[in-house]
């Protein structure tokens, strides 16, 4: 669940509470005073002229002025073709309380100072505000709304919570019903609604996850007068939470006579190649890791010096039954393409030599494996699928430590596993991993030094297990 944004929008509904105090008054009494603090109040204005005295957007203001009309406190006509004034009627104004000395004219009352300073907090509010009306028009959206909406605050404030046009959806697809959306639930019960989650379209046709508290704001009677709503843009948290309960991955099988014949040639029986790590160098080559059985390690090494990228290869171990190698390659390689598309090769496998071989290799779910093929076809012009099947499968401390890290931590941690270095006794050492990184000992010492620290926090801290009991 993404983190709730529940503390400020409470803060944000107590602020805007204080914003329209004396309540019924509010934004209406504050309309009012900008006829009433001039020199003569049953001068008309223009609505341009009205909402630059409150800093607040004409729209906005035009429908404040729209209902004090309705009330009677106020009258109207058209000016021109597209223009309209207001003024106050003279039968409303106390004509001897009204002469008022030109400075008082300029002098805002404390109600608009406070109105404005709590406008410019919510607009300088890194957390997205709106504000709705019962009438379910929205009438203010800060700057921070604009930008996780994408659209402009007039744009905003034109539109109803309720307008289909901004196809919300559950996580499912299911789209957002009016009587169960969030604002329409603190109209009806007067209760705040916290911690809803949904998805919303853009103008460009993209999605963000936004996750939303609502608050009412009260009127003298207990009517809601005003519902705040605070939101976030949590689309991110919102991918890694669904990475993090399980990946779909698609695991395929692949087979070809070109890539394979060299280590057949080399084979003695059965041969099981297992590419354990690539790690992608700053200079665009990469480094990766290979464990045998059923090559002998010469073979091996001559098959490597053969392969077209193939820029050097160091052999780490010997055993009796395989050999791993740091073979440094140059692009395009199958277990690089396979990387590039965040996915990996596995393994290359023959059980027996009366059998095909076969490379297995892993890619997202959402990767089309034919893009794969038409990369890897301009290597191995013959290569062909198998076989494929979807699985899920959990990779959470994983890709926790992968999104923690820097590029330069990741790296040097990957490189120093498989490289041997935490071994006993190590079959790398510091000076040889740093060189074939491109950095000195020392930065190296360093970004390894940082991803373990990293992980043992992820791993006793973040997940809790550091706490005793």
């Amino acid at each position: 669940m993404v983190p709730s944004t529940e503390p400020l929008s409470v803060w944000v509904a107590l602020k805007y509470a204080m914003s329209s105090s004396d309540s019924s008054r509010d934004v209406y009494s504050e309309t009012l005073a900008v006829f009433d603090q001039r020199y003569k109040p049953f001068e008309p204005l223009t609505t341009p002229e009205i909402a630059e005295s409150l800093d607040t957007p004409r729209r906005t203001v035009y429908k404040r002025l729209e209902k004090l009309v309705d009330r009677g406190e106020l009258k109207t006509k058209k000016a021109g073709a597209n223009a309209r004034v207001w003024w106050r009627p003279a039968s409303l104004i106390d004509q001897p309380s009204a002469k008022r000395s030109p400075d008082t004219q300029s002098t805002p009352s404390q109600s608009i100072q406070d109105r404005n300073l709590i406008e410019r907090i919510l607009d300088a509010s890194p957390v997205s505000i709106v504000v709705v009306e019962p009438s379910g028009e929205i009438s203010f959206a800060n700057k921070r709304a604009e930008e996780t909406l994408d659209l402009d605050r007039d744009e905003i404030t034109s539109r109803t919570y309720r307008q289909p046009e901004w196809n919300i959806t559950y996580d499912d697809g299911t789209p957002v019903p009016v009587d169960e959306h969030p604002v329409t639930r603190v109209l009806e019960t007067g209760e705040p609604d916290y911690g809803f989650e949904h998805w919303i379209e853009l103008p460009n046709g993209t999605e963000r996850w936004l996750s939303s508290n609502s608050a009412p704001v009260p009127n003298e009677d207990g009517d809601v007068e005003y519902v705040v709503v605070g939101f976030e843009d949590a689309t991110s948290l919102k991918e890694r939470e669904d990475k993090l309960t399980s990946d779909r991955r698609r695991l395929l099988e692949l087979h070809s006579e070109e890539l394979f014949q060299p280590y057949l040639a080399a084979a003695d029986d059965e041969v099981h190649i297992d590419v354990d790590e690539v790690v992608t160098l700053s200079d665009g080559t990469a480094l990766q890791y290979i464990t045998t059985t059923g090559i002998p390690a010469k073979a091996l090494r001559d098959v490597f010096e053969r392969h077209f990228a193939v820029l050097d290869a160091r052999l780490l171990s010997l055993a009796e039954e395989h050999c791993r190698y740091e073979v440094h390659v140059e692009a395009p390689t199958l277990p690089l393409i396979f990387d590039d598309h965040g996915g990996r090769v596995n393994a290359f496998v023959r059980s027996r030599t009366d059998e095909t071989p076969i490379l297995t290799g892993v890619l997202p779910g959402d990767v089309d494996p034919r893009t794969v093929l038409q990369e890897a076809r301009q290597l191995y012009s013959d290569i062909e699928l198998e076989s494929q099947e979807l699985r899920y499968t959990p990779r959470l401390l994983y890709d926790i430590v992968e999104e923690s890290l820097t590029d330069k931590q990741f790296a040097a941690l990957r490189t120093a596993y498989y490289g041997g270095y935490f071994t006993t006794p190590r079959t790398s050492t510091g000076d040889e991993l740093a060189d074939q990184l491109g950095i000195t000992r020392q930065a190296f010492h360093q970004h390894l030094r940082k991803a373990e620290q990293t992980v043992y926090e992820q791993l006793f801290e973040a997940s809790g297990k550091g706490i005793l009991d």
